[in-house]
This record gives structure tokens, C-alpha cells and sequence, in this order.
């Protein structure tokens, strides 16, 4: 069993920036390629970035491509995503994901799910 848990959410003025982290345990983390989704209320999960195992490969939605910056550190079981240039639009549960694919962009892809972090962001 794969077990994901998220933090770095919170409350941070437009135009700030957080770091989320997700520590992941129960397998061979490099075996999991790694994505990060959000959901804002009354709205549909939606995909945000996604990293393949090695790290080589990653993928970002339009709305964040040049402000937000997905990593992973295999040897710490951790997948990063920074987010800089935030804007209101960006608030929203965000939750990490892993998938034995190569990688994947949509939501049923993925097998595995955190619990998510809030991240809020004021105008």
C-alpha cells in the first residue's frame, strides 16, 4: 500500500509563493510517476503537473506552465511542487498522486492519493 501525505498549504497574498511537499512510503517511490492536482469548491478535480519517476520528464497545465515548478527527491520519497506569481484563481485543495504509468494528466490515471493541503490565496 502506497500512503501520500501533502503539506506547505496556506494562506499567502497574490503575487506570493509556497512549496508543497508530498512524502510518500509503502514502495520503491522511483517505480511512481507523480502528479499534482487541484479542486476549488463547486469545481472538478483538475490536473496541475506531473513528473515521471526518474524526474526527466514533467508536464504542467497552461494555467501555472512558467509560475509553478514540479521536483522530486527519490532518495527522500518526496515530490515538490513550487508555486511563485500566485493569483486568487490558484486557491484550492491541491493533492498529490502517484500512477504506475509513465506518467499521466487526468485524475483516473492516478492510483494512488494524499489527502490534499489548502492553499489560499487573497487578492
Amino acid at each position: 500500500q502506497v500512503q501520500l501525505v501533502e503539506s506547505g498549504g496556506g494562506l499567502v497574498q497574490a503575487g506570493g509563493s509556497l512549496r508543497l511537499s508530498c512524502a510518500v512510503s509503502g514502495r520503491t517511490f522511483s517505480m511512481y510517476a507523480m502528479g499534482w492536482f487541484r479542486q476549488a469548491p463547486g469545481k472538478e478535480r483538475e490536473f496541475v503537473a506531473a513528473i515521471s519517476g526518474s524526474g526527466g520528464n514533467t508536464a504542467y497545465a497552461d494555467s501555472v506552465k512558467g509560475r509553478f515548478t514540479i521536483s522530486r527527491d527519490n532518495a527522500k520519497s518526496t515530490v515538490f511542487l513550487q508555486m511563485n506569481s500566485l493569483k486568487p484563481e490558484d486557491t484550492a485543495v491541491y493533492y498529490c498522486a502517484a500512477t504506475r504509468l509513465r506518467y499521466g494528466l487526468g485524475p483516473a490515471e492516478y492510483d494512488y492519493w494524499g489527502q490534499g493541503t489548502q492553499v489560499t490565496v487573497s487578492s
